[in-house]
């Protein structure tokens, strides 16, 4: 048996419904993102900055996407002979088998993953989350208070606390209560859906949960739950970056718009913490004499002859003469002939629009289907 001292589970199998069309044909952590990017990369980055080299990814919903842009891991430095980057979806066994039933029930299903590798600790995380971070210092702080679990948390508005999970602590930052989406929260300290669990402790909870017929299996309605009744010792870390949970149309678009802050928090490219991805053979874009950029994300194989302000441009775009893109996010391979205004938008994969047509209004963000052409008619597949 090979030990490591932390292995992590990034849970990736979500449909992300309230996205639309964007998750149509992929699960959530697929999605593209910030040009050349899918969400799980955030997730698969950290664990690599973090110097975390073995690490399983549970797929459920359309895991094609995904399984293929990760591979076996190389662009995380995870392609490891001991460990390294592993696909888990549900499957069959002699005992039978059955779809992920929660988060919880997720892991418990990949006990036996974790027992090859007889980890002193579990790493928990969201696969579908924008921000960065450095789970070491996170390991620190669960082992010197000596706790089962530690949860990260980052500090919300009281106006927004209803939309979280909330962490109620002591002063010594111990976790004395959690409510799922209270009506009227005590606190303003709202699980990130990161967690890292003492190993053996982990599994004596998840066998429990397995157990109880009335239980959801998942860990923020059942298993933090339970550890807090049981006296189990929680601590909740604080966490002071950036983070984005991007579970709709209008959170995703403004982590996208993020981006383009001068002073944003999640810096696409820091040499100290860099964002990886799966980049296949492009070509080096294009800018035409007469176009002007402003504020925007170009990515490699564009041909950029109009006017981009204040968007994200995705690989293989074309973006014709007197057409301007505003506050937009263009996915890989749209096409926008001449004379054509975007504003506001979403246009996904493939997106044809004719000459001298207009997508969006400038108020609601429109989101384009992946594929369709827009004519002098309108839309047309």
């Amino acid at each position: 048996m090979i030990h490591k001292n932390m292995v992590a589970l990034i849970l990736a199998g979500g449909q992300g419904s309230r996205l639309g069309a964007m998750t149509k044909k992929v699960a959530k952590p697929a999605v593209p993102f910030g040009g050349k990017y899918r969400i799980i990369d955030f997730a698969l980055s950290n664990c690599s900055n973090s110097g975390i080299d073995t690490v399983g990814i549970l797929t459920q919903y359309r895991p094609q996407q995904l399984s293929t842009h990760i591979g076996i891991g190389t662009p995380w430095d995870l392609d490891r002979i001991h460990g390294g980057v592993s696909i888990l979806p549900p499957y069959m066994s002699e005992a039978g088998g059955d779809w992920y039933r929660g988060t919880a029930n997720a892991v418990y299903q990949n006990l036996g993953f974790l027992d090859q590798y007889d980890p002193s600790y579990v790493l928990i995380l969201s696969g579908d989350h924008i921000y960065k971070m450095d789970y070491r210092k996170m390991l620190s702080e669960h082992i010197e208070k000596k706790a089962e679990a530690t949860i990260a948390v980052i500090d919300v508005p009281l106006s927004e606390a209803s939309r979280f999970g909330i962490m109620n602590t002591d002063d010594e930052g111990r976790i004395v209560s959690f409510e799922e989406k209270p009506a009227k929260p005590k606190s303003t300290l709202a699980s990130m859906g990161i967690y890292i669990f003492s190993y053996a402790n982990l599994k004596k909870f998840l066998s429990q949960d397995a157990n109880d017929p009335d239980s959801d299996n998942d860990f923020g309605k059942n298993i933090i739950p339970a550890m807090i009744a049981s006296g189990q010792k929680l601590i909740a870390y604080r966490f002071d970056g950036y983070w984005k949970d991007v579970g709709t149309v209008q959170s995703y678009w403004e982590a996208n718009m993020d981006l383009l802050k001068a002073d944003n928090d999640v810096k696409l490219f820091q040499s100290d913490w860099k964002l990886y991805t799966e980049t296949g053979s492009i070509p080096s874009q294009y800018i035409g004499p007469d176009a002007e950029l402003k504020d925007s994300i170009i990515s490699e194989g564009c041909v950029i002859e109009g006017q981009v302000d204040h968007s994200v441009i995705f690989p293989g775009v074309y973006i014709g003469k007197d057409s301007r893109v505003v506050d937009s996010i263009v996915m890989a391979d749209c096409r926008i002939e001449e004379n054509v205004i975007v504003n506001k938008s979403i246009l996904l994969e493939g997106v044809t629009v004719k000459s001298s047509n207009a997508v969006g209004d400038g108020k609601e963000i429109a989101v384009i289907d992946e594929g369709k052409v827009l004519s002098g008619g309108g839309f047309m597949d």
